[in-house]
């Protein structure tokens, strides 16, 4: 299948490090972050699955939940997690999923249908594609999706930033800038009248264009 914005997550059952889980019931009404690796003990991934062991606080606080995937199995896992605590300086302190059959892998759309049914034999070449991050909201919609190359190390405090966006304008009918940090002025999209957005925000708006109003972020 082709994931879109707004597509529903697949929903799936699976084994991780920390037991067996169905994904939907897992995220339960909260947020969640899923990225996925192509293959254990591979160096970039490495260093990735420690910095979110180090940012995983900065999740809770957005009750966002983070859970990896690789298409290994959990002993695997649970071997590479030694290395990772090991060269990063943190301990993996949330599940990582075991997609040994390439289920979520291709559910996800992240492999062809053709890919095969098992990981066994498989390089983490042949699973290039297995590099992405899903941002899923409460209503168990992906709000954002980013694909990264086998290269390049993904930057997760722009994930942490992304968060920050999609659960303000999930709040507020706001779009945000660019660059945009928390606590920064935000945008009214053009969804919102003149009218309407008097009603929201009396205390006005700085109109740059008809089409590009700016706004103090609304407060919670």
């Amino acid at each position: 299948m082709s994931l879109r914005i707004n597509s529903e997550a697949p929903n799936f059952t699976a084994q991780t490090t920390e037991g067996p889980i169905t994904f939907h019931d897992w995220i339960g009404d909260g947020w969640a972050i899923l990225f996925s690796h192509p293959k254990d003990f591979t160096p970039v991934c490495t260093t990735e699955l420690g910095y979110m062991a180090g940012l995983k606080p900065q999740f809770d606080r957005r009750n966002t939940k983070i859970i990896g995937l690789s298409v290994d199995p959990v002993d695997n896992h649970a071997r590479w997690s030694k290395d990772i605590e090991e060269t990063q300086g943190h301990a993996v302190n949330y599940p990582m999923i075991a997609d040994t059959d390439l289920k979520v892998a291709t559910l996800y759309d992240m492999l062809p249908e053709g890919a095969g049914a098992t990981s066994e034999g498989r390089t983490a070449a042949d699973n290039a594609t297995v590099r992405a991050v899903f941002v899923i909201g409460p209503d168990k919609k992906i709000k954002a999706m980013l694909i990264y190359p086998m290269t390049s190390g993904r930057n997760f405090d722009e994930v942490l930033r992304l968060l920050d966006s999609c659960q303000l304008t999930a709040r507020h009918t706001v779009a945000t800038p660019v660059n945009w940090r928390p606590g920064q002025d935000v945008i009214i999209p053009p969804s919102v009248s003149d009218e309407q957005a008097k009603a929201k925000y009396p205390a006005g708006w700085t109109t740059l264009k008809p089409y590009l109003r700016v706004v103090a972020q609304p407060t919670d």
